[in-house]
């Protein structure tokens, strides 16, 4: 591991001085220290966040709930006001990794995870346009079974590897931060970026900008929703695909629905045409299976991730039934 200095921030405004000047933040370091220890991330200095007290889980004025980016996953996954209006979210938080990371990982961290796509994390493979821009994507014509089947580019067919981000997506998460410009806020569904020709960039955060917390806006599918995660093992695996899946039912039938997929993309994958396809009808086997069929429209698989299409449609019928027999 490269040599590098450490400080602790005394403020936010602190912390961001810090990253502007070069520095790279530091919170739970469950992904980062990763990627220090392979030589993935080489960073000169380290900004420490856990002193700024970003941890709070509160209800907000609208009706939602704000989660400050250095609670840890534990805490938000296990928080009375997530539990109960929120579910997708714990569900999403408690499918991933172990107790122990879940214990060190924060809400913001959870956001800036990178690729685990092999040829990025392991440096002894020299073409990867992600860690080095224009070395060539060594995935497109190597191992690419975990891969992209939605979003992809011929620079770049990596994945996503965040549970929760795919949660948030259904319920229009809105991403709160802090820059060397001020404060602003960012959609999720705007926070991810798409390879494209620029594969190094993972999400449309400017320089130096620090994750201050996650607001939740109020709740629609408190009632019914699910996520829903298909991998290779039960225990500490990524998804090959995963399904959160939200339903607002009036008398049995779908007043309004969201769902989004993991593991197929570069992002959190929402099924805007499903969604559309549920609402109004029966919350039912046939509607759950019409939204099945749109659900993988436009899907570019590689020849080792075809399966991810069948799976995705079966996954989606599945994540729909079980938010809907919630009680």
């Amino acid at each position: 591991m490269k040599t590098f200095e450490f400080r602790h921030a005394t403020s936010v405004d602190d912390a961001v001085a810090g990253a502007a000047a070069g520095g790279t933040y530091f919170a739970g370091g469950t992904n980062l220290l990763d990627l220090m220890k392979g030589g993935v991330a080489q960073p000169t200095a380290l900004v420490d966040l856990r002193r700024l007290g970003l941890t709070d889980i509160t209800p907000t004025d609208e009706g939602g709930v704000f989660v400050g980016a250095g609670a840890s996953n534990s805490a938000v996954a296990n928080h009375r006001l997530i539990r109960s209006q929120y579910p997708v979210v714990s569900h999403a938080i408690l499918s991933g990794a172990t107790t122990q990371l879940r214990n060190m990982a924060t809400a913001g961290g959870n956001l800036l995870q990178r690729t685990r796509c092999p040829y990025f994390m392991q440096t002894t493979f020299t073409s990867c346009n992600k860690r080095i821009p224009g070395s060539g994507c060594a995935a497109r014509g190597g191992f690419h079974r975990e891969h992209a089947v939605f979003g992809a580019s011929e620079e770049c067919v990596a994945t996503h590897p965040s549970d929760m981000a795919v949660a948030l997506a259904i319920l229009d998460a809105v991403v709160h931060v802090q820059g060397p410009d001020g404060r602003r806020v960012v959609p999720i569904d705007g926070f991810f970026a798409l390879p494209g020709d620029t594969p190094d960039v993972d999400n449309t955060l400017r320089p130096a900008e620090l994750i201050l917390g996650i607001e939740l806006p109020p709740s629609r599918f408190a009632d019914h929703s699910w996520y829903l995660k298909v991998r290779d093992r039960h225990s500490y695996a990524f998804a090959l695909v995963s399904v959160a899946a939200g339903l607002a039912m009036e008398d049995g039938v779908i007043a309004s629905a969201a769902l989004a997929l993991g593991g197929v993309a570069p992002k959190p994958w929402r099924l805007h045409a499903a969604e559309a396809a549920l609402v109004g009808r029966p919350a039912d086997e046939a509607a759950f299976h019409a939204a099945a069929a749109l659900a993988m429209d436009g899907a570019d698989p590689l020849p080792q991730n075809e399966f991810k299409v069948d799976l995705g449609r079966h996954a989606v019928v599945r994540a729909l039934t079980r938010a809907a027999a919630v009680e």
